[in-house]
Order: structure tokens, then C-alpha cells, then sequence
């Protein structure tokens, strides 16, 4: 779901959309085609799913909201996101950082 990139790292995420509230809720598949899976509160509507996500993803991994770029999947629910500026390393204990609060 991690892999290094130029500028950053890209994240493969597996969205759904209208749950209760944003979170980290586990992983989509297994292996290399492992997915974050994530509940996003705001609707799949006009792309608000979409910046919720960048929101969500630029918080969890203290960068500005400008540093993480909507890859590809726009309007699936398996995303991949670009984070700019975060290396692999830090991206994993970050995520570990998420994943021990729930």
C-alpha cells in the first residue's frame, strides 16, 4: 500500500464513503495489492470524499493539505494518493502511530 516515489510516497487506499466518521478501519486485500482502508464521513458527492480524504491523509501525516496530490481514482473507491515530502520510513510509523490509537 506504501511505496517510495521521487517526491514522496504514494499511499493505495480503499475509500467508503458516508460512514460515521473519518478513520483508518484496516487493510483491503492482501499482499502487493493491500489497500488502506478507509470510512470517510463526507458523501461520495462532487468530490467532497475526495478533499475529506486529502484532509484526513495531510493531518495523519503532518504535512499541508497542498503536499498530498489525488493520484489516481477519482471517482472509484481504490484511490492512490501522493504524499510530497514524507519518506517511506516515516509514512510506516506513522501509520503504526494510527493504527495503535484504534
Amino acid at each position: 500500500m506504501l511505496r517510495a516515489a521521487s517526491s514522496g510516497v504514494t499511499l493505495a487506499v480503499r475509500a467508503q464513503p458516508g460512514a460515521k466518521k473519518t478513520a483508518i478501519t484496516g487493510v483491503y486485500g492482501e499482499g502487493p495489492a493491500a489497500l488502506l482502508k478507509i470510512a470517510v464521513h463526507a458523501p461520495p458527492l462532487e468530490g467532497r470524499a475526495n478533499q475529506a480524504l486529502i484532509a484526513f491523509l495531510a493531518e495523519t501525516f503532518d504535512v499541508p493539505k497542498n503536499s498530498v496530490e489525488l493520484a489516481a481514482g477519482e471517482l472509484s473507491r481504490s484511490k492512490v494518493f501522493l504524499l510530497r515530502g514524507v519518506t517511506l520510513t516515516m509514512a510506516i510509523a506513522k501509520l503504526a502511530e494510527q493504527v495503535g490509537r484504534t
